[in-house]
């Protein structure tokens, strides 16, 4: 007998797992021209022709609009505007809702999901939302390589194990059966990832290798504009099903500096901001004019250590020393109290995180001991690679950076700083061109596999596209992190969680650096601003005041 489940009754997390911490695919964006640059630009006041029109301030362009193959929060950032899931997050949590949708039900076994669909979507071309388009989305994805999720989805992994999926079909108009591998328990979460966003199946055969930068989909904004590095404009979908939005127009526009965007938000020229300097918090406080939103702590950020080398990363004793030889305490000062100490790949907000494990602290002679031991007294030279972007887990990435070198140069570690653009440092690090390499990850669900299989799982090490850019291969953590996947009780998946952190702590491929609690600032004329823990939000239910 079938066991029926609405989604009502999902009020508990389950887990999803990605393999990516970013994108290397085609150059992202339109030509750049100055003309258009300058017009862009120009045209962010809101009210001159009666439309409400919100500037988003963002460190960084996006790497491309193709929700299918990136992770990076800046792409995700547009993509949430434009794109419907089969299933969303609620507003505040990871709890799941309906979408496109409206309800679904597991067999007893787990292994067939059907789900029941709106009748009354468009995509933004005018072409009707069905069960097939659905089919089609999933096999576009199963047939190609550069869906971030591919390995897990629906392709092979290094044990020649086959992906989750087995089968998606259209059973009605309106009705869509997923027949799985395996019972999954992260299933339904996944669904509800930014990466699973639907896509018109017209547009992708009308734009083909061009899609990236001309996407369509079904969500509360229309895919406008997009001038490179500049700015990227979309505007209300007046057709939309669900929420209206109640703003006409979002332009994200790409500032670099930090400071440099406070000042544009203190000047109105912009209406939100992300990446706010720490210690411009205080001053934005004080403003009258201004606001402090405040995202939920769902993230960590790290220095990886290329594990996958012959040289001094490779060995245990080496990371381990490099973890005592960092003051983390003095480090988290550059957090200005936006950061708090990290111990464990995993925020402790988390359910299976493992509390007892201590951290390695500071201690210089018994780091030095360590490098003696493991034959590297004398020290030796090693590249640390940084992103020149803030990002939400990382407020100051350089100053990071020239504190480590400082620190490590105490033990005889000479440290190369290397500074990439974003798109640059993703590509780099993707491919292993570090020895030492700063990423951070913002949680997509609430669930610890979303942080420890897609961050430090043997399956994510791949050349290219690896998202363990610490190209960590433990066979003990790969099996209990394969075991958490299927099993379907919580309390214990989390055992299976907590003794893989013992063993990835011991191990030491990372410098585990801050959990923060990302401040965003916006002008007071925005209200309903609700910041989402997985780090970006659809903006149909904000308004501005003025």
């Amino acid at each position: 007998m079938n066991k029926k489940v609405i989604w009502t009754f999902f009020g508990m997390l389950l887990f999803v797992v990605l393999i990516a911490s970013g994108c290397s695919s085609d150059e992202a964006g339109s030509e750049d021209t100055g003309d258009d640059t300058a017009e862009a630009s120009d045209d962010t006041e809101s009210g001159d022709d009666g439309e409400k029109t919100l500037v988003f301030g963002r460190g960084a362009d996006s790497v491309q609009l193709d929700p299918s193959k990136i992770t990076d929060g800046e792409s995700i950032y547009v993509t949430n505007q434009l794109y419907d899931t089969l299933v969303r997050y609620k507003e505040d949590s990871t709890e799941v809702r309906p979408s496109l949708a409206t309800e679904w039900e597991t067999s007893e076994d787990g292994l067939v999901w059907t789900f029941q669909l709106r009748d009354d979507v468009t995509f933004h071309d005018g072409s009707d939302f069905t069960a097939e388009d659905v089919v089609f989305n999933f096999e576009r994805w199963a047939t190609s390589a550069d869906f971030i999720y591919y390995g897990y989805m629906f392709g092979a992994t290094e044990d020649n194990l086959k992906g989750i999926i087995d089968k998606v079909e259209a059973t009605g108009d309106y009705e869509v059966k997923f027949t799985l591998t395996e019972p999954n328990a992260p299933f339904l979460y996944t669904l509800a990832m930014p990466p699973f966003g639907i896509a018109s199946p017209e547009a992708i055969e009308e734009y083909g290798e061009d899609y990236f930068k001309n996407p369509v989909g079904t969500g509360p904004f229309v895919f406008e504009e997009w001038v490179k590095d500049d700015s990227i404009t979309v505007v209300k979908n007046d057709d939309y099903f669900d929420e209206p939005a109640k703003v006409d127009k979002v332009i994200f526009r790409t500032i670099p500096d930090n400071g440099a965007r406070f000042m544009e938000l203190q000047s109105g020229s912009i209406d939100v901001m992300n990446g706010l300097n720490p210690q411009d918090i205080e001053q934005a406080e004080s403003d009258e004019n201004l606001q402090i939103i405040r995202r939920p702590s769902m993230n960590v950020s790290y220095m990886a250590m290329n594990t996958d080398q012959d040289g001094p990363m490779g060995n245990k004793e080496v990371r381990q020393a490099i973890n005592l030889a960092i003051d983390k305490e003095k480090l988290l000062t550059l957090f200005e109290g936006v950061g708090k100490a990290a111990k464990n790949p995993m925020p402790p907000s988390l359910w299976g995180y493992n509390d007892e494990i201590e951290d390695y602290g500071y201690d210089i002679e018994e780091a030095k001991k360590l490098l003696a031991e493991a034959g590297y007294a004398d020290g030796f030279k090693v590249t640390l690679y940084s992103m020149a972007n803030p990002r939400p887990y990382l407020p100051q990435p350089k100053v990071t950076a020239q504190a480590i070198q400082e620190m490590l140069a105490e033990v005889n570690i000479e440290v190369e700083i290397v500074e990439n653009d974003w798109d640059t440092h993703l590509a780099a690090t993707e491919n292993g061109e570090h020895d030492m390499a700063f990423l951070g990850w913002t949680g997509d669900n609430g669930d610890p596999d979303n942080f420890l299989y897609v961050l430090l799982d043997k399956d994510n090490a791949k050349m290219g596209s690896a998202g363990n850019v610490a190209f960590y291969k433990s066979d003990e953590v790969h099996d209990l992190l394969k075991a958490a996947q299927t099993e379907m009780d919580q309390e214990k998946r989390s055992e299976l969680y907590m003794e893989a952190q013992e063993i990835i702590h011991e191990d030491a491929p990372w410098f585990p650096i801050a959990h923060t609690t990302p401040p965003l600032a916006a002008s007071k004329d925005v209200v309903d601003y609700l910041p989402h823990p997985t780090g970006s939000e659809p903006f149909n239910f904000l308004d501005i005041s003025r």
